[in-house]
């Protein structure tokens, strides 16, 4: 996909991050598929997804542009959003339309760099690149690198980032002032009025996840809610 084929589809619109880990009631490509299906339906205009076989079935089931990514852990390495080449291979194989990776400056493992994983990617594949960052600097260096883009998905998972129990909206704000960055905000974008507010804030697009694909957490959010209150008014 072009790049400006890709930016047309997703300014000012939402993605929608379709992912469950194993373990979780709705982990799998087939409900993961029909998530993303029932994405689309309701307006999402791309797919964030996690793992070859989901892109796969997503992309089949909905014909949406997927912005694909594997997390995987290795010892010794804090970076477990594409890590590798080995996961970038596997984005490559799946099709997607766009690989997001952790574009941070911390060690990745077996050393290998951003700036390897880029050149990779654009010897092998025609996908577009997306880097994953938690600061301005690091929006900077991922553009830098080879990213044609950069999300603010980190923000809050790196210590050295600010914690927040919002979306960084001043991190989108910062990024936005460097004309070469395009930004899709991405993190803790908790209602409809987040999302309106990181466009206002500078974001080309925006990716929400958490509020719309994880019934356990929105459930808990408000039965955490309730129990507070009840305890107040007891």
């Amino acid at each position: 996909m072009k790049k400006m084929d890709f930016l047309k589809a997703v300014k000012n619109q939402l993605i929608v991050s379709c992912q469950a880990a194993p373990g979780e009631p709705l982990f799998g490509s087939t409900i993961m598929s029909k998530m993303s299906l029932a994405a689309k339906e309701g307006g999402a205009v791309a797919i964030r997804a996690n793992g070859k076989e989901d892109i796969i079935a997503i992309r089949k089931a909905t014909g949406l542009p997927t912005i694909g990514i594997i997390k995987r852990e290795y010892e010794n390495s804090g970076v477990y959003i594409t890590p590798t080449l080995t996961e970038v291979q596997e984005l490559i194989e799946s099709g997607t339309e766009v690989i997001a990776l952790d574009a941070t400056r911390r060690i990745r493992p077996n050393n290998v760099s951003l700036e390897e994983l880029i050149a990779y990617i654009k010897k092998n594949s025609h996908c577009l690149i997306m880097g994953d960052v938690s600061t301005a600097a690091e929006g900077k260096y991922a553009i830098e690198a080879g990213c044609d883009f950069v999300s603010t998905t980190l923000s809050g998972y790196t210590p050295y980032s600010r914690q927040l129990i919002e979306a960084d909206f001043e991190l989108i704000k910062e990024l936005s002032t460097d004309s070469n960055i395009i930004i899709l905000a991405e993190g803790r974008i908790n209602s409809p009025e987040d999302a309106s507010k990181a466009i206002k804030f500078g974001a080309y697009s925006v990716v929400v996840g958490t509020s719309i694909t994880r019934p356990t957490v929105v459930t808990k959010r408000f039965v955490d809610k309730m129990k507070a209150l009840t305890i107040k008014l007891n």
